[in-house]
């Protein structure tokens, strides 16, 4: 049988998805979204720019955290004010997991940088873990996709942060040499994509924060 609280609706990007119809969030329930690119991390349609509100409709939950509009992947939005607070508080030291794509072959003392903090003028990172791994099985095409210079190859890196400044992975490969040319949050503390497609979104237990 049909779950009447479920319908099919046809997002901006294209795919086709399962979504809850509007009902007000559940407590203890945190929202998952793949954050296409492009796509700016608000519901506020006030700059005529694709927003959240393209892809989650349901009331009263704001993401905790945000992405810039040029990076991709997991935004957890809740209605906790609270749960908000733990998720963005540096004090917490909640984990983020991002792959990064950069231009050119990293070196071992400039994954050895990264790792350790990187000067970036008005502060200095924390350490972070930072490794080199082959390009991630499954990722969905970037559209548009990234620029490619023939001469200078490309690599992929997984960084995880304890911190989330302003545009901070991106300084802090550019501050190495290694500029980032596509970034994606694949996780945020327990939650991970696992799955969701670009613009898509599931339910997921906000106890999983322990």
């Amino acid at each position: 049988m049909r779950n009447r609280g479920t319908r099919r609706t046809r997002v901006r990007s294209g795919i086709l998805t399962e979504r809850p119809g509007r009902s007000r969030p559940a407590g203890g329930r945190v929202l998952l979204l793949n954050k296409p690119y492009q796509v700016l991390c608000q519901f506020s349609r006030d700059s005529g720019r694709a927003c959240l509100a393209d892809y989650v409709d349901v009331p009263d939950v704001y993401p905790a955290g945000r992405l810039d509009a040029d990076s991709e992947g997991l935004v957890v939005l809740t209605a906790d004010g609270r749960l908000q607070q733990r998720i963005t508080d540096p004090r917490h030291k909640l984990p983020k997991t991002y792959w990064v794509q950069v231009e050119g072959v990293p070196t071992a003392e400039q994954l050895a940088h990264l790792a350790r903090g990187v000067d970036l003028g008005d502060f200095v990172t924390r350490p972070a873990e930072v490794r080199r791994i082959p390009e991630p099985e499954g990722l969905w095409p970037r559209h548009p996709p990234i620029r490619f210079r023939q001469s200078i190859p490309t690599s992929w890196l997984e960084i995880v942060l304890r911190e989330g400044k302003n545009r901070q992975v991106r300084r802090m490969t550019a501050r190495v040499g290694l500029p980032t040319l596509r970034l994606v949050r694949v996780a945020v503390g327990p939650w991970r994509l696992d799955g969701l497609q670009p613009g898509q979104w599931r339910w997921a237990d906000a106890a999983d924060l322990r």
